[in-house]
């Protein structure tokens, strides 16, 4: 045997053994890349973009939701503002203010809101009339004189317990 042919077929088998490495690693290669594909092919829902495009999307979603949310808070203070001011807060105190004579039609209304704005109706009954009266109340205080029934509405609807 020829010195030659032994290193050439030395060469021959080396050269098929890269060969074979070389397959090897490219079948492993698309087996890999096939399987991140697939991961990530929910972030791509089903069309062909790169994942440089799907993360340019995706940021641009995060800055409008960011902005949504934004808006939203804002409505939601607002809404939180308009509500201190509603008249939300309300007691209804009866009594009979003529000793048994009227019976208990007559009543103290006191409807506020969360600082203690709004005012108090109170509506006395008789036997031959009926009287009714408005008093404007702020900061849980009003100009004119309460009586103990109008003032025991008042301190109900303020804190929320109700009128004895």
């Amino acid at each position: 045997m020829d010195l030659g042919t032994s290193n050439t077929s030395t060469l021959v088998v080396v050269a098929l053994g890269l060969a074979v490495l070389a397959l090897a690693l490219a079948v492993g290669g698309y087996l890999r890349l096939s399987r991140t594909q697939a991961r990530h092919r929910i972030l791509w829902a089903g069309a062909e973009k790169d994942l440089v495009a799907v993360l340019s999307h995706q940021a641009s979603q995060i800055v409008s939701l960011h902005a949504e949310l934004e808006r939203i808070r804002t409505q939601v203070s607002r809404t939180r503002g308009d509500l201190q001011q509603s008249l939300r807060h309300v007691s209804v105190v009866r009594y009979d203010p003529f000793g048994g004579t009227g019976g208990q039609l007559s009543y103290s209304a006191a409807i506020v809101d969360d600082r203690g704005d709004g005012l108090v109706i109170s509506s006395f009954q008789a036997r031959g009339e009926s009287r009714s009266y408005a008093k404007s109340v702020v900061g849980g205080a009003s100009e004119v004189k309460l009586t103990p029934e109008e003032q025991q509405a008042l301190a109900a609807a303020r804190t929320g317990k109700d009128a004895e």
